[in-house]
């Protein structure tokens, strides 16, 4: 047995976690991603002997996906160490693979499907790939992005942290003071909008509140306490742009959903908001819809510290309009 192999196994013996990363961390700047395989079949073994090493396993899959190319990047595809990582692994894969890199090798699954829909938001146009097509259906979505879609968010991973900055703002700013229009039930819409920051509520210590009006746009934030806010009106793709981003993040706590899952999610909320239920969903039915609708970003005038999304939606064809304002501090 050579010295790295007998450290691994003192290591293990040890329960050594911090040893164990480092050896991981090594393994990936010498390109030994074969070994890394090897260091995680005997992280997970250590299990049946008391030995919790199942964080250095998740990581070894983390940094195969990240790091490693061919059929060694998917080793952890499907597997459970998924949970314990900065976010999905589709789409940790997609970060750093295309789907032709890695398609001869993706088993028929849904994780496989994960990943082929990770790549679509990076502008993948998968709608004829023969390969993408015998995988499972995972969203009643497109697989290519359409025309007018606008350029998603997407997360970049490094071996420590994740990095996904929200939609860049271009739009002047106008202070206006509305009058508060009376607020009326909308469930359909009102559940679409909080999902979209569900984990922000359910694993963070986010808030949300959304109104729905008979009126302006600025009318529905008034309804929501603010009766002079700062306004940005911009088109429905950087408005879908700023819902995909919310949607797939996880807040200040709680665990990515991936950029696939933010545009998912998106869409729903635009189909809520236009009454779009037939499906299968209907591409320019929505593009139409998103064209059609009145999206404003708003602002109380506080620093934008950790994750907001303030949006006002108005529907003048139906006299009605939207406004939510959820955050998720640091």
């Amino acid at each position: 047995m050579n010295n790295r192999g007998q450290a691994i196994d003192e290591a293990v013996s040890r329960g050594d976690v911090a040893a164990l990363m480092a050896i991981v961390d090594s393994y990936c700047l010498d390109g030994r991603f074969e070994d890394i395989v090897v260091l995680r079949h005997r992280c997970r073994a250590a299990l049946v002997r008391g030995l919790q090493l199942w964080p250095i396993a998740a990581y070894a899959d983390y940094r195969l996906a990240l790091d490693a190319s061919g059929p060694l990047a998917l080793t952890g595809l499907g597997e459970l160490s998924e949970r314990f990582m900065l976010g999905p692994i589709a789409e940790v894969l997609a970060s750093t693979h295309s789907f032709a890199e890695l398609a001869e090798f993706l088993p028929p699954t849904p994780a496989a499907s994960a990943f082929a829909v990770e790549c679509v938001v990076r502008g993948a146009d998968l709608e004829n790939d023969e390969r993408a097509l015998q995988l499972p259906v995972l969203f009643d979505l497109p697989l290519r992005l359409e025309a007018w879609e606008p350029e998603y968010s997407v997360a970049e991973y490094r071996p420590d942290r994740i990095r996904c900055d929200p939609p860049a703002v271009t739009t002047s700013w106008t202070r206006t003071t509305s009058v508060a229009a009376e607020r009326i039930a909308d469930p359909v819409v009102t559940d679409a909008l909080r999902d979209v920051v569900a984990p922000w509520l359910s694993s963070s210590d986010g808030r949300a509140d959304i109104a729905c009006v008979e009126g302006k746009a600025e009318s529905a934030v008034a309804a929501l306490g603010l009766r002079t806010a700062d306004f940005a009106e911009v088109s429905g793709a950087t408005a879908m742009a700023h819902l995909a981003w919310a949607a797939g993040s996880g807040g200040a706590r709680g665990r990515r959903r991936g950029a696939a899952t933010g545009r998912e999610r998106a869409w729903w909320a635009v189909r809520a908001l236009s009454g779009l239920e037939e499906d299968p969903v209907d591409a320019d039915e929505v593009g139409l819809a998103v064209e059609e609708l009145r999206w404003l970003l708003w602002s109380d005038g506080s620093p934008e510290t950790g994750w907001n999304l303030r949006l006002a939606i108005e529907d003048a064809s139906d006299g009605l309009a939207w406004a939510i304002a959820a955050i998720d501090a640091s």
